[in-house]
């Protein structure tokens, strides 16, 4: 066998960045190495399993800590670095936006110098269809629609993406980013509205919906997301930017209808009395109407296409929680109530600003 390529994989302890650790652990010839801060969406334990075999390395640090990621790129001289590593939640950029800057901006910033100074050739930057803002119906934003985020949390994702550009453009950097629809699957930290569901449904406790629940989103199974994002960092143009979705829209309101429906059937409960519990809250600050971006060019360019239809994916999706409830109780144990309470129970007046 070849020499294996050592690839760092920031954020690789969330969730997607695990299942990307995963993707690249499947195919046997690449050295992985973790750096995740652990915080409270960084999870060791959707690793475990993988953590301690010798092809995986995992280190505890933040992107932002320069030092620490100089040293570490060094060290193992990887031949990519692909960034998972981000605050990612709007809810949570809503009530404190600083963290999203430090790591959603500054820690890509440290990542982009490092890459420099160490000659890395590829540096895949992880951003979110949610840069570009609303979308109105029926269009589709292409990779060249202007960035027009709403919330703290997608400015500070397309402040990134600008800083990837910037730096490809003065410095040759070897950036190539992508922009991916939303993302569902097992191991979704449940602040998330498909994992959120499943546990409040579990727990008897409401489900809520923003708003008259009517927004529009492109539902993305992880692993077909993986899929693409290998297929950008293996033969991505450098300096572009390609969309990741499936071209299919779904309300909230009609992914929490199906998500009753499905554990109904899988967990042996009353659908009309887990549709009763639907609970319309008031929406969001700055909540997003629709997202849809046009996922054309990495269809033509590198061939990816989604292999997971929605209903097959939230049925996965739903057993895996069903078969979980243990990694349920132990991920939303520490800061979640607090923060549940902050968003569901419409504290917003505490805002920090």
């Amino acid at each position: 066998m070849s020499e294996r390529r050592t690839v760092l994989v920031t954020g690789g302890c969330g969730f997607i960045g695990s299942h990307f650790v995963r993707h690249l652990a499947q195919q046997e010839r690449f050295h992985i190495v973790v750096l995740d801060l652990l915080t409270y969406a960084g999870n060791p334990d959707n690793l475990e399993d993988l953590v301690g075999r010798p092809e995986v390395r995992l280190v505890r640090g933040d992107i932002a800590d320069a030092e620490l990621v100089d040293d570490l790129l060094g060290e193992e001289h990887p031949w990519a670095v692909a960034n998972f590593a981000a605050e990612t939640h709007v809810d949570r950029s809503i009530l404190d936006p600083t963290p999203f800057l430090r790591s959603n901006v500054l820690g890509v910033q440290v990542l982009l110098q490092a890459v420099d100074r160490h000659k890395v050739s590829r540096f895949v930057q992880v951003s979110t269809d949610e840069v570009y803002g609303d979308v109105p119906s029926p269009t589709q934003a292409s990779e060249e629609a202007p960035v027009r985020p709403s919330s703290p949390y997608a400015a500070s994702k397309a402040a990134a993406d600008l800083l990837c550009l910037a730096f490809r453009r003065t410095y040759g950097t070897p950036v190539v980013i992508v922009r991916s629809a939303n993302n569902y699957g097992p191991r979704q930290f449940p602040e998330k509205l498909i994992p959120l569901v499943i546990r409040n449904a579990l727990a008897g406790d409401v489900l809520p919906v923003y708003g008259d629940g009517r927004q529009v989103r492109d539902w993305l199974f992880v692993e077909d997301n993986c899929e693409a994002l290998w297929f950008v960092l293996e033969r991505g143009e450098e300096g572009g930017v390609y969309n990741v979705g499936t071209g299919e829209h779904r309300t909230n309101l009609e992914v929490v209808r199906a998500l009753c429906a499905a554990l109904a059937e899988e967990a042996n409960l009353d659908e009309a009395e887990l549709l009763s519990r639907i609970a319309f809250i008031p929406d969001r600050p700055g909540h997003d109407r629709r997202y849809a971006v046009d996922a054309g060019p990495i269809r033509r360019e590198l061939g990816w296409a989604p292999r997971t239809l929605f209903d097959q994916g939230l049925r996965r999706t739903v057993r895996w929680y069903l078969g979980h409830e243990e990694w349920i109780h132990r991920t939303t144990s520490r800061d979640f109530q607090t923060y549940y309470d902050a968003v569901y129970r419409q504290f917003w007046s505490q805002l920090a600003r």
